[in-house]
């Protein structure tokens, strides 16, 4: 299984559990995955990081094209799917119109191009005011899983100690 991070998976883990001060082997974890073609994001995600002007930012930034891959044709291919299906939808033209241009639109994009998961925080909506990634996910049939839940899945350990 491999996975796509939304962009609030890395907030959320700076500003709480994962702060790179008191936990920098969620961070490593993250790396050595994406080196194995397991975790990784997309581009426009680290665009969004990139407005933060910060250590997560940063680290995104070095991190490169290596985690954050890039949309190419094989991604926008899936474009008219999704867009139709949120179109089809009772959403508010305004959240669809700005679905459309956000991140979590491409993010979706590449799950469907590669059969990946999608791992976000956030949780599906019965509202019509924002487009949620796991409302989107259970329409188009694609998974989706919390960061905890990858974590558990993947086995990862961030023990103390050297041995």
């Amino acid at each position: 299984m491999s996975y796509l991070l939304d962009a609030n998976v890395f907030i959320e883990a700076k500003n709480r559990h994962y702060g790179f001060d008191f936990c920098p082997a969620f961070w490593a974890w993250l790396v050595a995955t994406e080196q194995v073609d397991r975790v990784f994001s997309i581009d426009k995600v680290a665009d969004e990081l990139a407005a933060g002007s910060d250590e997560l930012t940063t680290w995104a930034s070095e991190q490169g094209r290596a985690l954050f891959r890039a949309t190419g044709a094989v991604e926008s291919a899936h474009f008219g799917r999704i867009a139709g299906w949120v179109s089809g939808q009772r959403f508010q033209p305004g959240a669809v119109d700005t679905f459309l241009k956000a991140a979590d639109f491409f993010l979706i994009a590449h799950a469907l191009a590669g059969g990946h998961t999608i791992v976000t925080h956030e949780v599906f909506s019965d509202g019509f005011k924002r487009v949620k990634i796991p409302n989107v996910c259970n329409g188009l049939g694609l998974g989706f899983m919390t960061p905890y839940q990858m974590l558990r899945v993947e086995n990862a350990r961030f023990v103390l100690g050297g041995g």
